[in-house]
This record gives C-alpha cells, sequence and structure tokens, in this order.
C-alpha cells in the first residue's frame, strides 16, 4: 500500500504536516475516503454534493465540457453536467470557451459544448473570437472523438440557438461522433437541460465494468444549490430624467430585511414581475375566455402573455387548425409576418374558438428581467440599487410596452415589496490590483460603473479610472448628473467623456468619443488597464469596437489586421470585459 505525504507546500506549518503525516501516511484508501468525505461535510456551507473516489477498478475517463456563456446559466448546466458525470465514472473538466486551446479537442476523446445564442444568432460577447477560431481554423480532424451539444437560446429571437446548432454541425464536419441528439432549450431550460444531462452522460460514460468506484457522500442535498429569490423593499423609485424628457429612466433602491443579497459589482439580479393586468383582459377578451379568472390570474403571474415566435404561431397554427395561419407557414411568410408582433396581434388578427389550454400551449413561462446592480454593498450594506429604463414604443398600430420596465415605472412605489435573486457575473468584475480601467456605458449602461466607482471608492483603490456615457439630451438625460461630477471633485473618478447625440445637428455617440480621445485610451490600454463595455449588443457594442480598432490602427499606425490583432489580444488577455444585451 502506498504511503500519502503531505507535501510541504501545504498551507500548514512544519509540525502540523509531521502530525498530519502520522495520521493519513499509513491510512487505508478507505480511512482517506472517508476523512475527506467527513472534511467536506464539515465545510459544506451551500448544500452541494461532494463527491469522494474510493480506490477505483480503473481509471476514470476524462470528460471535457465546454461552455460558452453571456448570463452564466450555459456555466452552470456545465458544472451540473461534471457532477452528472463524476457518478458515472468519468472524470470532467470545465472549460470556459474563452479559455479553450482548439488543438486540445482533437485528444478529447469524450466531448461536451454547452452554448448560448445571444441576440439574433450571435455568440456571447466574450467568446466571440475563439468561436471564430472554432468555426474556420485548421486545428485538425475530430475523428473517433464522441460528442453532444446542448444549446441555449430565446425563441422570441428568428435565430433560435443557432450558435449551439451551428457548433453541433461544425463537430460532425470534422468527424466527431455524435452520441445524443442535440436539444435547444428556451428560457424555461431546467427540465429539458436535466434530461438531456442524463441522456448524454449514460451515452458517454464507459460500461458499468469498466468504470472507477465512486462513493458519493452528500451533505445537506435539500439545500438550494442556486441562489434564492428573495424578497426586498422598494425604498427609492425615482425617475432620473427630466419632465421634458422622451424617456424615463427610473433609479430603484431596494432595501433587503431577512436576507441580503450576496451581489458584487458586475452582477446582476434578477427580477420576478408580472404582466400588466389591462393587457391580460384585452387578451383574454380577443381569445373569448374573459369569464375564466383562474386563467387570469395564472396569465398575469405565470405566463409571457407578449413574446410571439416562430415555435408559439407554428403552435397556434396546429392546436387550432386556423387555415389563415397555416398558409403563412405553408408559404414561408409567417417569418415576416411575426416581426415585432406580439400574441395579442395573433389571437386579434386570426380568431377562432380557443380555450385555455390552446393559451397555454401558445405562451411560455414568464421569466424575470435581468437589470445590473448599480450599488456596491461596501457602501450601500443592506441595499441594491437598480436602473430601468422604461420600454415604450409602437408597431403595427398598437402601442406596446415593456413587462419588466412598466411594472416598476407604473405598477410600483415606495414600501412595495418586489422578488430578486443575484445573477452571478465573475467574468465582469472592477480590478481587485488597482490596475487602471475604462468604463463604456451609454443610457443605462451605466449601471455597472456605478457600482465600480463606489467599490473602488470604499476599497481606497488607487488605479485611474475613465468614464465613457452617452444619453440623448445633457440636460433631460444625463443620468447621476450630480455623482459623477461629486466623483471627479473628489478624485473617486479621474476623466469622464460624454456624448449626448441630440444636443447638435450631427449626432455623436460614445464610439465618436473613443475615437476622439484615441491616443490617450491606446496609452492607457498599453499599461495595462482594463476596457469594460455595458450595454447594447445590437449596434454599440459593436460600434466601441471597432473604433477601438481604429484607434489602434491610426495611433500605431498598423494595419487593419494588425490592429484587430492587437485588440484580439487584450481580450484574451481578459482586459476587454463586456456586459451587453
Amino acid at each position: 500500500m502506498a504511503v500519502v505525504q503531505i507535501p510541504k507546500t501545504a498551507p500548514f506549518g512544519d509540525e502540523d504536516i509531521a502530525l498530519l503525516n502520522q495520521v493519513v501516511g499509513g491510512a487505508t484508501p478507505t480511512q482517506r475516503a472517508w476523512l475527506a468525505g467527513f472534511l467536506a461535510g464539515v465545510e459544506s456551507v451551500s448544500g452541494e454534493v461532494v463527491e469522494v473516489a474510493a480506490p477505483a477498478a480503473a481509471a476514470a475517463q476524462p470528460l471535457t465540457i465546454v461552455f460558452a456563456t453571456e448570463s452564466g446559466n450555459s456555466e452552470r448546466l456545465a458544472n451540473d453536467i461534471a457532477r452528472t458525470a463524476r457518478k458515472s465514472g468519468l472524470k470532467p473538466s470545465v472549460v470556459d470557451l474563452a479559455d479553450l486551446d482548439m488543438a486540445t479537442l482533437k485528444a478529447a476523446r469524450r466531448l461536451v459544448f454547452v452554448a448560448a445564442t445571444w441576440g439574433e444568432g450571435e455568440p456571447p460577447s466574450r467568446v466571440a473570437v475563439k468561436y471564430n477560431e472554432l468555426m474556420t481554423a485548421d486545428f485538425g480532424r475530430l475523428d473517433g472523438v464522441e460528442y453532444a451539444v446542448l444549446a441555449l437560446g430565446d425563441t422570441a429571437y428568428a435565430e433560435f440557438c443557432a450558435i449551439g446548432r451551428k457548433i453541433d454541425e461544425r463537430l460532425a464536419a470534422l468527424g466527431g461522433k455524435r452520441v445524443v441528439d442535440r436539444v435547444d432549450c428556451d428560457l424555461d431550460f431546467e427540465k429539458p437541460a436535466a434530461a438531456w444531462t442524463e441522456k448524454a452522460v449514460k451515452a458517454l460514460a464507459p460500461p458499468e465494468a469498466e468504470r472507477g468506484k465512486i462513493i458519493p457522500v452528500e451533505f445537506g442535498k435539500a439545500a438550494a444549490v442556486k441562489p434564492d429569490i428573495v424578497e426586498a423593499e422598494i425604498v427609492e423609485l425615482t425617475n432620473l430624467n427630466s419632465s421634458r424628457s422622451d424617456k424615463e429612466t427610473v433609479h430603484l433602491a431596494l432595501r433587503f430585511t431577512d436576507t441580503v443579497l450576496p451581489y458584487e459589482p458586475g452582477d446582476s439580479l434578477d427580477l420576478y414581475v408580472e404582466n400588466d393586468p389591462a393587457e391580460v383582459d384585452e387578451l383574454l377578451k380577443a381569445a373569448g375566455l374573459s369569464d375564466d379568472k383562474a386563467l387570469r390570474d395564472e396569465l398575469i403571474s405565470q405566463r409571457d402573455i407578449h413574446t410571439l415566435s416562430l415555435k408559439s404561431f407554428e403552435t397556434y397554427a396546429t392546436a387550432t387548425g386556423h387555415q389563415y395561419v397555416k398558409a403563412l407557414i405553408d408559404s414561408g411568410e409567417a417569418r415576416d409576418w411575426i416581426q415585432d408582433r406580439q400574441l395579442i396581434d395573433l389571437v386579434s388578427n386570426f380568431p377562432i374558438t380557443l380555450t385555455a389550454e390552446h393559451l397555454r400551449a401558445v405562451t411560455r413561462t414568464l421569466a424575470p428581467r435581468a437589470y445590473s446592480v448599480a450599488s456596491s454593498r461596501r457602501e450601500n450594506e443592506d441595499e441594491a440599487h437598480l436602473l430601468i429604463s422604461a420600454v415604450r414604443y409602437e408597431t403595427h398600430g398598437r402601442a406596446r410596452k415593456g413587462v419588466a420596465s412598466n411594472y416598476i415605472a407604473l405598477r410600483r412605489k415606495r414600501g412595495d415589496k418586489v422578488r430578486v435573486k443575484v445573477r452571478v457575473n465573475k467574468h465582469f468584475r472592477p480590478p481587485t490590483d488597482g490596475r487602471d480601467i475604462i468604463m463604456v456605458g451609454p443610457g443605462t449602461g451605466i449601471a455597472p460603473f456605478r457600482a465600480f466607482v463606489q467599490e473602488r471608492r470604499a476599497a481606497g483603490a488607487k488605479g485611474r479610472s475613465w468614464l465613457f456615457f452617452g444619453d440623448r439630451h445633457f440636460t433631460h438625460d444625463f443620468l447621476y448628473q450630480l455623482e459623477w461630477q461629486e466623483a471627479l471633485k473628489e478624485g473617486d473618478l479621474t476623466r469622464m467623456d460624454v456624448a449626448f447625440s441630440r444636443d447638435q445637428p450631427e449626432k455623436v455617440y460614445v464610439q465618436d468619443r473613443i475615437w476622439e480621445r484615441r491616443r490617450d485610451i491606446v496609452e492607457w490600454l498599453d499599461g495595462g488597464a482594463n476596457f469594460y463595455v455595458c450595454g447594447d449588443a445590437k449596434a454599440m457594442a459593436k460600434d466601441v469596437r471597432a473604433a477601438l480598432v481604429r484607434a489602434y490602427q491610426d495611433v500605431k499606425a498598423l494595419s487593419a489586421e494588425a490592429a484587430e490583432a492587437a485588440v484580439a489580444q487584450i481580450e484574451r488577455d481578459k482586459r476587454y470585459l463586456t456586459d451587453t444585451y
């Protein structure tokens, strides 16, 4: 029996290491497994399952699990898959696509991808460079590699789960062997993802006789492994725009009484909301179901009554047999018809006798809305602040309202309670080493940077900070103006550049200010500064990155390709960080 020795690099003194060696050194494998499980249980406060490997009949087979995430869901599911895999004789390693060395894929005999699609068929912004490498680079064939893909997306977008689908097709084209069919998950992904995980792990696991023996030691299994939903009281609800603005942006301060959520700067809060009862009544009237009170309550609190996807359009056609809806699908016009429309448009334009089950079938679970935290717990110990822009617009002759933003702006007041949950984003944090930071946050994208400035002020951080902010009008839309002016005065914010697009004949945006300040920006980045972007993913984030590439090209006299490579290197160094939506 091999004698186990505690390494001298262990975090104990020499005498403690000697004592530990007396106990552990001569222990049997079973005794060591018991001791490992016991210590894990002592340290366990989160209710997670701790698995301790007993002597194995054979070495556990490796499994590589790669995740591509924006909100954190793919990463959490990847870790769930790893826990299941360990119980089935596999030795999983979880890898962020942003960190993946493509050359290692051909050596991974078993491979799982968990990939989210962001917006209109885009990869998560933080993995975009690596995703493009995965899809185009020549890193060898994957012959003999068994793989499975789990895709996450949102049926509200036309390119539902496009990234997962393309990765699946790419792995197959490279010679990989698909062991289970891909599953495309909508926002309510928990159950289908769990079912897929069991099926995929079973297909990838070695035969029972070849597995090493695994002893799962469980402590507090009933404890929640996901962040808890808690109640918070609204203590401040203030419109930060002037009365003459055509926008309404709410500063929402929430106070926790029983449980203070352990959020960090860069995290978001999931806000659980309800539909507008007036909109529910309008839908029920159009469906001929106004007398169904139970259905009304369900639609208000549990179902998404707005989203009209191609999937729900097809479900409506199948469930009702409506000939005109079927005709749009058959002609290929359905995708264009649903553009900028909602469920009320479908029911109103194509009336037919409906049941409560029909409405349940064409709606999905009402998901929480995520908002970046705009405060630091160092300065607001029992509070969390959010910045919420009320979404209101008109399409196809009908006024539209954002569910969550108007739930807060129109139907909540001080003293009301709301339900929230932390959505952790460990990939969007202020630095802890005192380095300089450049922050780009137009509109509500400024929210996390308010938290960053508060955090660094409370921590006494020495690095410089530079904020770029933009909105429509200086007079009406300068969010947190007095706070930024005070931060500049006190030295908590080193520099600030603003771009108010409607204050002059020619529109000016934050990317224009970046171009104007390009020499200083490049100097800061060459000195090791982090570059943060928060806000609109469709245009702003892309324009800001393009402006930075142009800045490097101009300041350093680089070719377009070399400038792109310079910015890509900052991304690989994890100094170009985005939180976009």
